[in-house]
This record gives C-alpha cells, sequence and structure tokens, in this order.
C-alpha cells in the first residue's frame, strides 16, 4: 500500500549537493527515525541522482541530470522514485520533473551547404535552407533564423507542420549575373529562445549557373501512417511519388531523408530513393515512443538540381508484446514461526511497458499457502494470514504469477523464497516411554547398559539435545556412583560392578534438554533390572572341615538303621534356581552304610551298626545347586563310632536358624567372625605374653628363652614341620596338665623334663620340651634348648616346632623311621569317647620330636651322618580326631590313618593283630623311647605306650578270629579315602 506520493521540479545540470527539498516534512515523516527505519529509495534507473540525509530528511542532488541524455524525444521528462520504511513497513512515492534549461546552441547537420542557382532565374526563386536542431525544448529551441545581408537572396521562414518546424527558404531578389558573381557566400544563423539566447551558423554557397527551373512536387505535403509496433523490418510504410515537370535529367527524381530528420528515425526506417518506398528498417517500440516524423524530400538530376519536401508521419499502434514484470522492492526473511496473522513479508510492484488493457495487471498466488495479496494501484503487499509451523515447513517458495488484460494476455512468474525462522517450542521427545533394561550381575566396569535417544523437530541449536541423570540417591549413594551417561550420544554406562545378591533393582531417571533458549527439556524413567548370575558357590555352615582335617562326628555303636548322624546345613547366596541346594554323598568308605537326603541334607545310617564295625569312617558331601554352570562346595567328615555318646555334653549354644534373609544372615556372620577374630587375636597375644613370661622363670634348665625372639637363621627355618596337626577338642572336655617322664636306652637313654601343655582346658596349643637334666643340673650337649626352635606362621594358630637334636646330626639331614612304629588299638577306643562329639573345636598344632637311633644308616660326603648316630623323626598328632601321622619324608600321607614305612615294605602287623598303642588327650601317659641294636628283636607293642593296658589287651582278644581280613581291609578302604 502506498502511503504517499510528493512531486518535486528540478532543472537539468543543477549542480551536486543542491537542495530539492525536505523528504520528512512534505511526507510528515519523523526525520529522526529515518535511519532507524531503514529508508531507502528505489527507482529503475541506472544512476542514483538524488540523495536523502538521514537525519535531516533533507533531500539533494547526488548527480547532475542532462535532461537530453535522460528523455531523449520525450517532450516531458519524469523521473519516479520509491521510498520505502521499515518498522513498520511504508512505501512513499517521489515524482522529479526535470525541467529544461537552454544549455545547447542550435546545430546544423553540416557547417556548410552548397546551392547552384540558374543565371538566368527570375527573381522570386526560393531554394530551401537546411534547419538547425537544437536539444533544448521550448523557448528554448530554435526560436529564429537570419540571414547574412546580401542583394541578391533574403530569408523567409514559414511554419508548415503541426509540431510548429520551421520551412527555411532562401528567396532570390534580383537576377542573377554570373559573368559579376559565379559565387555567393551567405551565413545562415539560427538563435534560440533563452536567456541568453544561443545560436549556430551553417555556410551557404550560392553557385550560379544554368539550372532547372521546376523542382519535384509530391503528391501530398504530409503522409500519415498506423503502424504495429510489432512490425517486422522490411514492413512497407508507405510509397510516395513525386514528379518534376522537367525533362531529361531535370526530371529524374532521387528520394531521400530530409537534412532535419533525426538521427534515430534514420536508424528505424528507409526511403529506396528511386521508388520512394518507406520501410520499417528497424525493431519499433511503442513504450519507447508512439509516432514518428519522417522528412523525405525529391531531388531532380538537372544541372542545378531542384528538390520538393513532404512529410511522413508514422503513428505506432501498441500491440501486447510485453509480459508484465514482477519487481520485488523488500522481502522479511526468515519469518519467525510465531508471527502473527497479517505480518507483511514482501512488498512488491508490478510494471508493463504497454498501454491500455495491455497494462492492466492482476497478480495472485497458488492456493494453500499460508500468504496472501494486498494491492494498491500496482503495489502489492505479501502478507501472512495462517500459522506458521517450522517443524511442517521450513521454508516456502511462492511462485507469483502476473498476468495483463491484453489479447491474448501475457503474464510472468516470479519466486520469492520465503524462510521460517525456528523458534525453540518443542521439547525433546524419548523414543519410548519408559526404558527397561537388564544387566547380568558381575559386570565389567564401563559396560554399554542402553542407549536413550530423544529427538527435537525443531532445528539447530533447539535441536541438539544433552543428556543428563537427575540427582538421586540409591541406597544412600547418588546416581551418578551407579550409572553414568554421555552427554551427547545418551549412551549410558555402567559405573559399578552390580551384584544381584545386594541390589537387584533401581530406577534412574534421564533428562533430554535441547540447547534454546530458554531451553526445553523432558524426562524419562530407567528401570535398570540386576539379573542374578550364578556366582556364589555353596556355603556349607555345618560341619565344616579343612584342606588338613576333616569335621568329626560321632555316632554310637549301637545306632539303628535311620539314625540321624548330622544335618549339612548351607546356604547359597544366589537366588531363584541358582540357590536351589541339591545333597549328594560322592564318597564313603563303607558305601552301603550312610545316606544323604537330597534335600534337606540329613546323613542317616541305613542298617544298623554290628560289634565289629571299623571305627571311622570317612565321608565326602557335595553341596551342588541348581545353576547353570551348577556350582558346588563339600565337606569331608570323619564318622567315628563310640560306645559311650551319653558322656558328650552337647553344646545347647550352638544352633542353627533357618536364616529368612541371606543377606542379613552374611551381614551378621561377617560382624560376628569380625569380633570373634579380634577377640581370639587379644587372647593369644595375652597368652603369649603370660606364656613368655612363666617360661622365663625356669632358667636354663628348661626351655630357657623358649619364647624365641631372635631371628632364626635359614638352616633353623629348614627344621621348621611342613605338615601342621589341626586338633579340635570337644567344648568343656576338661582335662587337667599331665607330666610325661621320657626315657631312652643305649646312647639315648636320658631323662628329658616334659610338660604336656595341650590339654582340653588349658587353651594353650604348645608342646614344651625341656632340656636333659645332668646330674649337676645344667644342660648337656645334647639339649634341645641349645639352638632354640620356636616357630609361628603368619594366617594360622600358634604353631610351635621343638627340635631335639644331637649335635653331629646335619641340620638338612631326614631320617627314616624305624619299622617298629605301631598304633593302639585305643585310638579307636579314644575316638569312640564321648569327649570327641561336641561342635566347639579348637584348633592347635604341634610336632613332637622323638630321637631314637637308626642304626646301619649311610650318609653321602655331603655332611650327613653314618649308621649309629641319631635321626628326627616327625611324628605329627592329631589329637582331637585320635589320628597319628608319621614324620614328614616317611613315604607316608599325612592324611592316611595307618603308618607306611618308607623306603622299603615294613613288617606290618598280623592278620588280627591291631595297634594297640595310641596317644589318649587327657590320660596318664608313659612315653617310652628305645633304642635297640640293629638286629634285635623289639616288642612292637612296647613302643609307645599311652593308656589303660587292661582296655587295650581285651580289645585284641575281640578283633582276632575269621573277621581279621576284613577289618584289615576295610582299614586300607579308610586309608585310601584320607588319602583322596
Amino acid at each position: 500500500t502506498v502511503n504517499g506520493q510528493v512531486v518535486y521540479s528540478i532543472t537539468e545540470e543543477t549542480e551536486r549537493g543542491a537542495s530539492v527539498g525536505n523528504i520528512a516534512k512534505d511526507l510528515g515523516i519523523d526525520a529522526a527515525t529515518l535511519s532507524a527505519r531503514k529508508f531507502r529509495m528505489l527507482t529503475s534507473s541506472s544512476k542514483q541522482y538524488f540523495n536523502i540525509n538521514g537525519s535531516t530528511g533533507a533531500l539533494s542532488v547526488n548527480e547532475p541530470i542532462d535532461r537530453e541524455q535522460l528523455c531523449e524525444l520525450k517532450s516531458t521528462c519524469l523521473l519516479n522514485y520509491e521510498l520505502v520504511l521499515e518498522n513498520p513497513l511504508e512505501l512513499y512515492r517521489m515524482e522529479f520533473k526535470v525541467l529544461d534549461i537552454n544549455d545547447n546552441s542550435p546545430s546544423f547537420p553540416l557547417s556548410e551547404y552548397h546551392i547552384k542557382v540558374p543565371e538566368f532565374l527570375s527573381p522570386g526563386a526560393r531554394f530551401t535552407l537546411p534547419n538547425a536542431q537544437d536539444l533544448d525544448e521550448g523557448t528554448n529551441g530554435v526560436q529564429n533564423y537570419t540571414l547574412s545581408p546580401d542583394e541578391h537572396f533574403h530569408l523567409e521562414m514559414q511554419t508548415r507542420f503541426q509540431s510548429g518546424s520551421k520551412l527555411l527558404e532562401l528567396v532570390l531578389q534580383q537576377p542573377l549575373d554570373r559573368e559579376q558573381s559565379a559565387l555567393q557566400q551567405l551565413v545562415l544563423t539560427a538563435v534560440d529562445g533563452g536567456d541568453p539566447p544561443k545560436s549556430g551558423t551553417a555556410q551557404i554557397s550560392v553557385r550560379v549557373v544554368d539550372t532547372n527551373d521546376n523542382p519535384p512536387a509530391f503528391d501530398r505535403s504530409t503522409y500519415t501512417v498506423s503502424l504495429l509496433e510489432n512490425a517486422p523490418p522490411g514492413t512497407l510504410v508507405v510509397k510516395l511519388n513525386a514528379s518534376d515537370p522537367d525533362e531529361g535529367s531535370n526530371g529524374d527524381v532521387i528520394y531521400s531523408f530530409g537534412s532535419y530528420t533525426p538521427e534515430k528515425v534514420r536508424q528505424l526506417f528507409s526511403v529506396d530513393p528511386h521508388s520512394g518506398e518507406v520501410r520499417v528498417n528497424g525493431t519499433l517500440d511503442y513504450e519507447e515512443a508512439s509516432s514518428y516524423e519522417i522528412y523525405v524530400q525529391a531531388t531532380d538530376q538537372g544541372p542545378v538540381s531542384m528538390a520538393g519536401h513532404c512529410k511522413v508521419l508514422v503513428n505506432i499502434v501498441d500491440a501486447n508484446d510485453n509480459v508484465p514484470e514482477v519487481v520485488l522492492t523488500s522481502l522479511y526473511s526468515p519469518v519467525p514461526e510465531d508471527a502473527k496473522a497479517g505480518t507483511v513479508v514482501a512488498l512488491m510492484s508490478v510494471t508493463d511497458q504497454d498501454s491500455g488493457l495491455n497494462k492492466q495487471v492482476s497478480l495472485r498466488i497458488p492456493p494453500g499457502l499460508p500468504f496472501t495479496l494486498n494491492s494498491f494501484k500496482n503495489s502489492y503487499t505479501l502478507i501472512t494470514q495462517g500459522k506458521l509451523d517450522h517443524e511442517k515447513a521450513a521454508a516456502y517458495n511462492i511462485t507469483v504469477t502476473a498476468t495483463d488484460s491484453g489479447s491474448p494476455p501475457l503474464s510472468s512468474q516470479k519466486v520469492i523464497h520465503v524462510e521460517i525462522s525456528d523458534i525453540n517450542d518443542n521439547p525433546p521427545h524419548f523414543e519410548e516411554p519408559v526404558y527397561s533394561v537388564y544387566i547380568p550381575e558381575n559386570n565389567p566396569l564401563g559396560v554399554l547398559l542402553c542407549t536413550i535417544k530423544a529427538t527435537d523437530p525443531d532445528v539447530a541449536e533447539n535441536a541438539y539435545v544433552s543428556y543428563s541423570l537427575l540427582d538421586g540417591e540409591i541406597e544412600g549413594l547418588p546416581v551418578a556412583s551407579y550409572v553414568s551417561i554421555k552427554s551427547d550420544s545418551g549412551n549410558m554406562y555402567a559405573v559399578r560392578s552390580f551384584d544381584y545378591e545386594t541390589l537387584r533393582e533401581f530406577q534412574v531417571v534421564v533428562q533430554a534438554q535441547d540447547a534454546g533458549i530458554p531451553p526445553l527439556s523432558s524426562t524419562v524413567t530407567v528401570h535398570i533390572y540386576v539379573v542374578d548370575e550364578n556366582d556364589h558357590a555353596p556355603q556349607i555352615l555345618y560341619p565344616t572341615s579343612t584342606n588338613t582335617s576333616a569335621a568329626l562326628e560321632m555316632i554310637p555303636r549301637s545306632a539303628y538303621a535311620g539314625y540321624l548322624v548330622t544335618k549339612i546345613i548351607a546356604i547359597d547366596g544366589d537366588s531363584g534356581q541358582n540357590a536351589w541346594l541339591f545333597f549328594h554323598l560322592v564318597q564313603t568308605s563303607d558305601p552301603g552304610l550312610f545316606r544323604v537326603e537330597l534335600h534337606t541334607g540329613e546323613i542317616r545310617t541305613t542298617r544298623k551298626l554290628g560289634e565289629d564295625s571299623t571305627p571311622t569312617f570317612n565321608l565326602t558331601v557335595e553341596v551342588r545347586d541348581n545353576g547353570e554352570p551348577p556350582m558346588s562346595s563339600s565337606v569331608t567328615i570323619t564318622v567315628a563310632v563310640v560306645d559311650r555318646v551319653s558322656k558328650i555334653i552337647p553344646d545347647t549354644r550352638r544352633h542353627f536358624k533357618s536364616p529368612s534373609n541371606y543377606s542379613e544372615i552374611t551381614l551378621y556372620l561377617i560382624i560376628a567372625l569380625s569380633a570373634i577374630s579380634f577377640v581370639f587375636l587379644f587372647t593369644i597375644i595375652g597368652l603369649t605374653v603370660i606364656k613368655c613370661y612363666r617360661y622365663s622363670l625356669y632358667g636354663d634348665s628348661c626351655c630357657a628363652g623358649f619364647c624365641g625372639v631372635r631371628e632364626r637363621s635359614p638352616s633353623e627355618l629348614y627344621k621348621q614341620a611342613n605338615n601342621n596337626i589341626d586338633a579340635r577338642l570337644p567344648h568343656g572336655l576338661k582335662v587337667q596338665p599331665h607330666f610325661i617322664e621320657v626315657r631312652g636306652n643305649g646312647s639315648l637313654t636320658k631323662t628329658y623334663c616334659y610338660k604336656a601343655c595341650l590339654t582340653a582346658g588349658s587353651g594353650s596349643d604348645t608342646f614344651m620340651f625341656y632340656n636333659t637334666c645332668g646330674p649337676t643340673g645344667t644342660t648337656g650337649p645334647s639339649a634341645v634348648m641349645t639352638e632354640r626352635h620356636l616357630t609361628g606362621q603368619s594366617g594360622q594358630s600358634a604353631q610351635n616346632l621343638i627340635i631335639l637334636k644331637n649335635d653331629s646330626i646335619t641340620p638338612n639331614e631326614p631320617k627314616h623311621p624305624n619299622p617298629d612304629w605301631r598304633y593302639s588299638a585305643s585310638l579307636r577306643a579314644g575316638m569312640q569317647r564321648g569327649e570327641l562329639c561336641n561342635l566347639t573345636v579348637i584348633y592347635a598344632y604341634s610336632v613332637l620330636c622323638i630321637w631314637r637311633r637308626q642304626e646301619s644308616y649311610v650318609e653321602d660326603q655331603e655332611g650327613l651322618n653314618s649308621s649309629g648316630q641319631q635321626s628326627p623323626v616327625l611324628l605329627q598328632v592329631r589329637l582331637g580326631a585320635g589320628e597319628v601321622s608319621p614324620p614328614v619324608g616317611a613315604g607316608v600321607n599325612s592324611n592316611s590313618w595307618t603308618f607306611k614305612f618308607g623306603p622299603g615294605n615294613p613288617k606290618q602287623g598280623g592278620p588280627g593283630e591291631l595297634p594297640d598303642k595310641f596317644i589318649i588327650p587327657g590320660s596318664p601317659a608313659i612315653i617310652s623311647i628305645r633304642q635297640e641294636p640293629p638286629n634285635s628283636q623289639i616288642d612292637k607293642s612296647d613302643f609307645i605306650t599311652f593308656g589303660k593296658k587292661e582296655e587295650t589287651k581285651k580289645k585284641k582278644k575281640k578283633k582276632k578270629g575269621n573277621k581279621t581280613q576284613e577289618k584289615k581291609e576295610k582299614g586300607n578302604s579308610t586309608t585310601e579315602n584320607s588319602d583322596q
């Protein structure tokens, strides 16, 4: 819509900077807002002739205007400008009328003209003179002609044409006499009407000859022709005809353009010199000129040629040959998608160089667009009429079609590209409403859990989505200590390794936020489920065994079939079918005697025990879960057959509760074990300090320096026992300490002070051998403590190794035991005692080193002693289980129930003969050690005597008979099971 219009007049050639007017005042615009509203002057001219001061609105000349160059043949010279202002968008039209000034002098086409005049020509003869041309218009054009004074000629002017042009004629006043003057020189002057006037001259040369006295004459002085502007070149405009009554060459007529025909007309039209046909020579354009005046002259061929003149007026008829043109004046792009309806997007104007109906133009845009056109005359505005949405259409290519009213109509199109700018009006949208992740437990750190994906239909930074975890706690710890998320990709990783038994499921909230201003966000909940794996082997709570000792259970010899021996109690830290436990009896010394309930773990007898049953049975029970792959644990149980079960006082404080929650039980067990460990540690330290103090009271006579607080040499460390004894004594079993005299024969016959400190009541695990007591009470050279050997290995209970040695024995030399080792049948009797049945056990490790004489023992050159010297034999005593193990290096497995003497095959007891010497804790005992000659026959039953001999003899008598061989096989089977 045009908001206003103003017309200014300005003379051509006005100097640069000259004031024309004030656009702000003339149009009623606030001059202070011109710069802020981004004013612009638009024109179709290639030159910018005017300037507007952005501060004051003053309109001044930017470049001088040459009217003759700008408008050429037009009588009225106009310049059209459009002033565009923004915020809001306004359009004003400015029209400048360029006024002519007398800045051009009249000029003739030629500077000199030649005229031939017959000498006999009578006065009054006329000769046409050329017209002068002046580019100025109006009064500034040519107004008058003058001729230099001459007696023969004078000048006459006639206005012959509607345009007001003048016809100049040189009139003969007096006859010419060629003999008097053959050549006359005249000056023709053309004067315009300017102030001051300007003039131009041409030289007229008159040659007196005998000439033709009749000029050619046209049929009409003026010819009027209408011609379509789209007439092609060569189209006949008019055919002229001029006649000359003269004869001969004086009557031959030649047609040509008159001297005052403009150059532009000469380019558009042509005249045939012989036929007089006027044809189109160039391209006509009604929009450039609606009519043309063609001056044609006809000249005869006489000696003195004469000419006749006429004018051809060509009127150009407009044709619809120009398509409308859409001019985009201003474009507001991009348009925010939240722009209101009626927002001006573009300002356009339409032009058509045709006239009349051919100039009437209408504009339209395709339907279905959120835009419409408003028109005012030839100006149009493109405005919004619907809601814009960048997500549906980020840009529009609007085709504007302009159609004129000609016949046929012509049209043109212009495509306007309008971009829709995005605003942050859409929050990120997650692909899933809720995410569920299943992760197996024991996962590695940094494992990818899932990928959270959110999309934002906006663009650029409004669509850039970053991910983060909302603050929260899981089990009292921040969410970031469990999972992390990569902000740009949404990949969620595990920060820790999950444990199904500790945490089965949890949820985190992930936030997706775009980078718009202000930012928009949305959240989604991620449920993480920890999938259980079979990563816990069954844990056997009761009974327990170690690598070196089996769990001990007692049954009476009178046990009936189905007797409950014990019940395996086990738990599994897993859940579901991974925690289903199954009990299997995988190994037993008597396959048909015991069975294990598959689901309860109860061990029961399958038949009644006989009087001749073996004293012990070894069972291995495996507890297997139902996982994939399954995991298992096993426990080795030694079942001892005893006679007096009633003497066993069960510890009622030891009982088990069915765990309702494995995780709580595990925590309680850890706390309890930690407390017990600390109490046990402080107790051991206290007992060690007390005993060291007590032993120091004996001085040098008995175990001086027993505490062994000095560093040991490698040779001393070598003497440490390799296999430690795991002694289990029932809780509450009261046994008093005893002193045992150790005697020896031969060269080893010495008296040793021995104190058996290992009792059920003492709580100590120390065997102490005192030094040899000579007559004077001094310590002999072969005494035990000549070199002190007290060792303790970290991570175990206190272990004391005391080596009795002769000075002549090499530290590293192992000696083979005599084949007269025996163990008494009291072994089984001791295992049948009720005092060994309690579940509470005390661990103790001791090594008893007994010296004996070894005959015929040959040693090598590296320092080993020859035969006849003493050698150490290590005897390991398993007090709790009633088990005796041979020395290290004697060729016997430490877990065996019977002695295996190496390297040879020593003589064993005969059929029906069982060892009748066994150590029974808590009983008075005498340890006798004999040293006999090599070939002497020894009573093997006298090697070690512990306990009551009457009971031993009774046992021996009962076990003789037909079942001796069967018992021997069972004993061997028990030995093999123990080895396993």
